[in-house]
């Protein structure tokens, strides 16, 4: 199992065990700290003078005071920049704003990079205070990478919730089928509900209605935190009637019904295939993958008695699985 680096705050379970043992004895061969090189890196243990293969650990004391003296010198290098940003400032802040624009006049904001997008996130959902309302289409991010993104995103949801804060997330229909996505969703507490639809714009987080973040560019790399009263009245136009369009998934699902045999999947499905696109395309836009997206491209074929692709269109055409002439 690798170890991972941590500082002296957060010393790990084995560290501290191997600590008290030098402690105790004395010393501790090398070998027997491999599990723990936080140890020497940390400096609470040193080679011995005489003898490379023995470590010998740091009076507590002295290394307490060593951390301190470090942390000490970080808040004050801190104290010292803030000097340094309102000497720099201060005289700007008196000198009015160009072209006479309001000093809160509202903003658009690129942000470049994931923790720069996260850090201005977590900024607005720690003043959220009324509701916070979430589009998150391509929810199937699996193993133990996704496991812990939505761990971490329930946890920062729930506090929401304890604060009093309402959510309201949108969802693909495949979220159904996502356990570890869904099964996180479930164990939430609080005014929280779950929509689904086949297709969902780009992410998109709105926060109190005063600010939302949506994506910037294609490798989410980029973000536009957005603060401008109309854009924000548009996005939440459009969420609200996404979410009339939407189906209940949570607290209460409700069963899309089938349609002479053919599921509501499947009928999203079709409707993507009569339009020309391909495999691909149609589990890209359903959020799905694309071996799933064939499954059901095949059960539409013998539902509907298609021999060929191009025979399917025709016949999804003269079904009326999509009702009116499309």
């Amino acid at each position: 199992m690798s170890h991972r680096e941590h500082g002296a705050e957060e010393l790990c379970a084995a560290g501290k065990r191997l600590y008290q043992r030098a402690l105790r004895d004395g010393y501790l061969p090398a070998a027997e700290t491999a599990e723990a090189p936080c140890l020497t890196g940390l400096g609470l243990l040193h080679p011995a003078v005489d003898d490379l293969g023995r470590l010998e650990p740091v009076a507590p004391a002295a290394a307490l005071n060593r951390f301190l003296r470090s942390s000490r010198a970080r808040v004050d290098a801190e104290r010292r920049r803030e000097d340094r940003l309102l000497e720099l400032f201060e005289p700007l802040l008196h000198a009015g704003t160009p072209h006479g624009a309001p000093a809160d006049a509202p903003t658009l904001r690129l942000l470049s990079g994931t923790e720069s997008i996260n850090h201005a996130i977590g900024e607005a959902l720690a003043e959220a205070a009324e509701e916070v309302l979430c589009v998150q289409p391509h929810a199937g991010l699996t193993g133990p990478r996704g496991e812990a993104a939505y761990a971490a995103a329930s946890a920062r949801d729930q506090a929401l919730l304890d604060r009093g804060v309402r959510l309201r997330a949108l969802y693909q229909h495949t979220l159904r089928h996502l356990p570890s996505v869904y099964g996180s969703l479930e164990r939430l507490r609080g005014d929280f509900a779950i929509r689904g639809l086949d297709e969902l714009p780009d992410r998109q987080i709105i926060v109190d209605r005063t600010a939302a973040f949506i994506p910037a560019g294609d490798d989410r790399r980029l973000a536009l935190e957005v603060r401008h009263p109309a854009l924000l009245g548009f996005f939440v136009t459009a969420f609200d009637r996404l979410w009339r369009l939407a189906t209940p998934l949570y607290p209460q699902a409700v069963q899309r019904p089938s349609v002479g045999g053919v599921t509501p999947r499947q009928r999203a499905i079709a409707a993507l295939l009569v339009e020309g696109h391909t495999d691909a395309v149609i589990a890209e836009r359903l959020g799905m993958n694309v071996r799933t997206a064939r499954l059901h491209i095949a059960k539409l074929a013998t539902v509907l008695g298609s021999t060929s692709r191009a025979q399917l269109g025709h016949l999804i055409g003269r079904s009326g699985l999509l009702g009116p002439e499309r």
